[in-house]
């Protein structure tokens, strides 16, 4: 469908936890140019509940129940639109509880969020936190968004990367245990991992600076220091990065992980590699935890997110920081714009 507006798709996450607080705290801050708009997919009620409860406003142009309001909506120009699902039981919804009517609620407004791009009603997603124990409860069997939207689009190996206030880091692995992390750091996978990440740097080159190297982080203290604490930068890191660079990729590494976050916040590398969860998580949330945000990439849309939990213990306290939030919508319209997307 052709809009004269570009739509972010917001669905609402777990609707327990923070997620319908900072979609609305982050609407009544977030700076995106006029030719972006937001779609919003969740229970009317809960914002309502949300509004009322922790005295935000909940400013919508346009409640819609379906795709023909939705295009009624957006050719009157609506900027704020709210997609309304009917799946909450309010009288046994509470705050910052595990529960599976909530996590149905969270993978159905991803699974509609979907549609609406795909139907081009919407043209990138922006997610607040889903909750994995609410979403087994509810019979799912994906454990968090990147499964999900990898098996709502047929999409075989999405690609995470961190971006905090501009420092890029792409994960090798993430949800592994640390021994199951270090057995996943071989030749093959890593070459693979530096291929991708240096493709999709090259395929969005609005929003990377190519003509500066990747740079792989080295997995052991100082790099193994030559075996001497570890053997896996020399059977596996470096062949990984010689080969790619064989390729013809601007690769460097590795580096030790105690440095090289630094030398790309300060500009030296394009983006970092990291080679398992914590150690690019840890690097991210120290520089600025409330604005480090994930981006998908391989999706056949883009997909920012923020990176942090639902944060049951302050639900319905009025207590959830928004930085996320707004970061994740502002940076969505940035990567648009630098694609070249703008109308």
């Amino acid at each position: 469908m052709e809009t004269k507006r570009w739509y972010l798709a917001v669905p609402l996450g777990d609707p327990a936890g923070i997620g319908p607080e900072i979609v609305l705290k982050a609407m009544q801050r977030v700076d995106l140019p006029p030719s972006m708009g937001m779609i919003v997919i969740g229970d009317v009620p809960i914002l309502k509940k949300v509004s009322t409860d922790l005295g935000i406003p909940s400013d919508f142009d346009a409640v819609v129940v379906d795709d023909g309001s939705l295009v009624r909506a957006i050719e009157s120009g609506s900027r704020h639109i709210l997609y309304s699902q009917n799946i909450l039981d309010m009288h046994r919804f509470s705050y910052g509880e595990i529960q599976a009517m909530c996590g149905r609620a969270a993978y159905h407004a991803v699974e509609e969020a979907v549609r609406l791009i795909s139907s081009g009603y919407a043209h990138a997603l922006v997610t607040p936190p889903l909750h994995k124990e609410a979403l087994k409860a509810a019979g799912v069997d994906h454990i968090g968004y990147t499964e999900i939207l990898s098996a709502l689009s047929g999409t075989k190996r999405a690609i995470t990367m961190f971006d905090t206030l501009g420092l890029k880091i792409f994960f090798h692995s993430r949800h592994l245990s640390l021994r199951q992390a270090c057995d996943a750091v071989t030749k093959e996978s890593l070459l693979r991992t530096i291929l991708e990440c240096d493709a999709i740097t090259k395929n969005h080159g609005g929003a990377f600076r190519n003509e500066l190297s990747l740079a792989v982080a080295g997995l052991n203290p100082h790099c193994g220091e030559h075996g001497l604490f570890g053997d896996e930068e020399e059977q596996a890191i470096e062949p990984a990065i010689l080969e790619a660079r064989e390729r013809g990729v601007n690769v460097a590494g590795p580096i030790g992980a105690d440095s090289v976050f630094y030398q790309a916040r300060v500009g030296k590398y394009r983006a970092v590699i990291s080679l398992y969860h914590d150690q690019g998580h840890i690097a991210a949330k120290t520089y600025d935890f409330n604005q480090t945000i994930s981006i998908t990439w391989n999706l056949p849309f883009l997909r920012t997110s923020v990176d942090h939990g639902t944060a049951f213990n302050i639900a319905g306290k009025n207590l959830a920081d928004a930085a996320g939030m707004v970061r994740a919508l502002e940076a969505a319209a940035e990567y648009l714009l630098a694609e070249g997307e703008k109308r």
